[in-house]
């Protein structure tokens, strides 16, 4: 059986982490921990559970405007992050790095377009893919080749998500899921969609046109054509991102082990150093 290619998507999870755990636990000198354990633990767990070749973590550049920002203003408006969170995930990349994988950062672009171009670049290669996220921007990746992993209680439970389940929960087909956030919006981005359309809306306007740019040319949505154009390409993930080599990996839980210690982790580093010595 051919071992998958694991795509993570960094912010998604660590903030999972950091919202699931005490606030309170910290590391050593007093510095904010509880979403570099979380996430760890998270890594470890998710390396065990498939087994990957290789793993790849995606992280956004939170200090760098993406092309989604220029096109839209209002992309993402209000979001504000605790310093405490902002120390972790600037640590994070780092301890990826430490325990063997991939992470992958650049300005320009965010998460999720490193997820996208890791999944074209993995199933170009005849693999298979699963991607651990909370993004359901990330639904359009799903396919035969490729599961979505989306924690559904804190960083606990996980749900398989492939192309019957994207059909099921949003009533379109996985390539439509752009022109469906598109035309249903996406609050969590603060993108308003096309007034008065709801997910159900949406759904059948796709099922009647097949795209968003067919029911356009149709003559729907007239006075929001370059709208939700704009919108379209905002939800749609960047395959083009610039990806670091992902080569056949083995964990370096050793030295995982010796970076959490560093950190004050000391529990956490007790635990890798017992995976590096089985």
């Amino acid at each position: 059986m051919t071992r998958p290619l694991l795509v993570i998507d960094g912010d998604s999870l660590a903030h999972r982490a950091y919202h699931a755990l005490p606030k309170t636990f910290r590391r050593a000198e007093g510095r904010p921990g509880n979403a570099l354990l979380g996430f760890s633990n998270f890594l470890v767990r998710l390396w065990d559970g498939e087994q990957p070749r290789a793993v790849l973590v995606g992280w956004d550049s939170l200090d760098s405007p993406t092309y989604r920002h220029e096109l839209f203003a209002g992309y993402q408006g209000g979001r504000e992050f605790d310093d405490d969170l902002l120390e972790q995930l600037d640590l994070l990349p780092e301890l990826v790095r430490a325990f063997g994988f991939a992470a992958a950062k650049a300005p320009g672009y965010e998460a999720d377009d490193f997820l996208a171009a890791a999944v074209r670049q993995e199933e170009e290669r005849g693999g298979t893919a699963v991607v651990a996220t909370s993004d359901r921007d990330s639904f359009q990746l799903a396919s035969p080749a490729t599961t979505i992993l989306q924690p559904v209680r804190g960083v606990s439970e996980l749900a398989r998500v492939g192309p019957d389940e994207v059909r099921e929960r949003y009533g379109v087909e996985p390539a439509q899921v752009p022109d469906f956030i598109a035309l249903r919006g996406d609050p969590s981005d603060r993108l308003p969609g096309a007034k008065g359309v709801g997910p159900k809306t949406a759904a059948d306007v796709l099922r009647e046109y097949g795209s968003l740019e067919a029911a356009l040319a149709a003559g729907r949505f007239a006075a929001q054509a370059d709208e939700l154009r704009v919108y379209k390409r905002m939800a749609t993930l960047d395959v083009e991102a610039p990806l670091p080599t992902l080569d056949d990996q083995t964990p370096a839980w050793s030295e995982a082990s010796e970076f959490v210690r560093e950190l004050g982790l000391n529990a956490l580093a007790d635990r890798l150093a017992v995976l590096a010595s089985t």
